[in-house]
């Protein structure tokens, strides 16, 4: 079962990716970043894009640890998420949600990586 969710969370993360890459416009409502000119709309691409697929698509690949890596990675993005909240003073509903998402995915994808 567990095994399952790694897979489930690993082609979520690969989906998140494909849809920044080739609909960066549609990315305002779940991220707040708005692509205003070339720059913003490559760095969309480039960043939510191409590193979330390749993100996901790694644990897809060569499974084992990369299940691990992915977990570590949205636990670094909670934790930055966390103290940006209160730094940044952005307590938003949207915020929190996310928050809660990375720390499941991360919580998840760690299990037996110990």
């Amino acid at each position: 079962m567990i095994e399952m969710l790694k897979l489930i969370i690993s082609f979520l993360t690969l989906l998140t990716g494909a849809w920044s890459l080739f609909s960066p416009h549609s990315t305002v409502g779940f991220t707040g970043l708005k692509p205003e000119g070339g720059r913003g709309v490559t760095e969309i691409r480039a960043v939510l894009g191409g590193l979330f697929i390749a993100l996901g698509l790694a644990p897809l690949v060569y499974r084992g640890d990369t299940f691990a890596m992915l977990g570590f990675a949205y636990l670094g993005i909670a934790i930055v998420r966390l103290v940006s909240i209160f730094v940044d003073k952005s307590s938003t509903q949207s915020n929190w949600i996310s928050l809660a998402v990375e720390i499941v995915f991360g919580a998840v994808l760690m299990i037996g990586a110990w």
